[in-house]
């Protein structure tokens, strides 16, 4: 069956669900090889396997040690993944077409703009070139900005060091090649006061995390904030709100013995880093339970739409405190930056909301039943599955086969986007053909 064959019989969710599927099964069968281990061993199919949906799902989430265990082939195979999972995988397709001279055709503009999330189908090429160019040019610039104190620290080596990085936190992938330097599965905690490392990889993960359109709002009206639209003024002040406030808990609480230029360097990272990144520079089983929890919803709100970051979004967030604040104002509809937010949008940021509160719950009570672990642990890396993080307890690695296979489901779930997968699922047309009668339920 062709290509054009197959989009007429699918619909543009579906293939987005079967391009995500495709990636990680090339990239767990290439994972697999003797070349992509360290040691020239074969790898089992599950390690494989949840490492490319990882990968892919840009999460971080890890079996294996990704520096001490993977060799130099079986690392660029995971930053190819992470570029094309973070970039998503429609919107590489169009852009190696289009560079190859290649026409897009109407349907393909129109999985464009699902797959990143656009208002317009109208400049959706022209826009998936401006996401490749700034993406490229990012990257670039945040590895060149970690090259010094990469080649200081590890010699010619760390030019691969500072690409890696600058490729995962920009993707918000998690993944690190420290594993090597300061122990396995130890992230950039050997980092953590090294501003020159944690700066670059800040700025990069926040700027992958707040989505291609605010991207283009930016370069369009500069720092004119009131011409942006509504969307990116939610955006960033969301994303503003979420780094400050956390900011000053764990400055406050958890690093407030520690000198003032360490405290303020795990402070803001640790406030960033779990909306979707991954990456940690402190052991997060030290920290007291209130801010694990912190931790959690941070991991569960994620990033922003059409962004390289997982999570139920910012703009969801954003949706259900203003429908909050209209239902204690006693306001007909709820408002954004005096503008009215449509019934169907507010209905579609509950639904988000309750699939990932419900998958996370009962994706951690079956990995706590099935392996006799504490329900809180669980419920953080659940957590960091769906919202695609790759925070850790330390409990990935030690996980069943079943476990895994719980968190490889939550983990895709995250990355395609739950509203996605509804909408392959259920192919309706939107035609409300009855309407039931009106009856009223008391809640509350």
């Amino acid at each position: 069956m062709n290509i054009e064959l197959l989009e007429k019989k699918l619909t543009s969710f579906q293939i987005i669900i079967i391009g995500f599927l495709s990636v990680i099964l090339i990239g767990a069968l290439l994972l697999m090889l003797p070349v992509s281990s360290a040691l020239g061993q074969w790898t089992s199919p599950e390690e494989a396997l949840f490492t490319s949906t990882s990968a892919v799902c840009v999460t971080g989430l890890v079996i294996r040690d990704t520096s001490s265990y993977w060799s130099a082939f079986g690392q660029l195979i995971i930053m190819l993944l992470i570029q094309i999972g973070g970039l998503g995988i429609i919107s590489v397709t169009a852009f190696i077409a289009t560079v190859s001279g290649k026409k897009i055709s109407l349907l393909q503009r129109s999985m464009l703009q699902d797959s990143i999330s656009a208002h317009h189908i109208g400049g959706i090429v022209k826009m998936t070139a401006f996401i490749f160019k700034v993406s490229f040019f990012t990257e670039a610039i945040g590895a060149v900005m970690m090259l010094p104190s990469f080649c200081s620290k590890f010699g010619i080596k760390g030019i691969w060091m500072a690409v890696f990085h600058s490729v995962s936190a920009f993707c918000n992938a998690g993944f690190d090649l420290m594993g090597n330097k300061s122990g396995a599965f130890s992230s950039l905690t050997a980092l953590s006061d090294d501003v020159t490392i944690i700066l670059p990889i800040s700025l990069l993960i926040v700027l992958g995390g707040i989505g291609f359109l605010t991207w283009d709002d930016m370069a369009v009206n500069k720092l004119n904030f009131k011409r942006y639209r509504m969307q990116s003024k939610v955006i960033l002040t969301t994303t503003f709100m979420l780094i400050t406030v956390p900011t000053a808990i764990f400055f406050f609480y958890d690093f407030s013995m520690l000198p003032l230029k360490h405290r303020l360097c795990l402070s803001l990272f640790q406030a960033i880093t779990p909306r979707t990144a991954g990456f940690n520079t402190f052991d997060l089983s030290l920290m007291s339970s209130a801010s694990r929890a912190l931790i959690v919803i941070l991991m569960l709100i994620g990033g922003s739409p059409g962004s390289t970051a997982g999570g139920m979004k910012t703009t969801t967030l954003g949706v259900l405190c203003s429908n909050f604040m209209a239902i204690v104002q006693r306001k007909k509809s709820p408002q954004l930056f005096d503008r009215r937010i449509e019934d169907s949008t507010v209905k579609s940021a509950a639904t988000l909301m309750m699939m990932y509160i419900n998958l996370t719950l009962v994706g951690a009570f079956l990995i706590s039943v099935y392996d006799n672990v504490p329900i809180e642990t669980c419920i953080f890396e659940t957590a960091s599955a769906i919202g695609t993080v790759g925070l850790s307890l330390g409990l990935t690695p030690n996980l069943s086969m079943f476990s895994h296979m719980i968190l490889i489901l939550l983990m895709f779930f995250g990355r395609v986007g739950g509203l996605t997968l509804l909408f392959a699922a259920v192919n309706s047309t939107g035609m409300e053909v009855s309407r039931c009668p009106i009856e009223k339920i008391n809640v509350g």
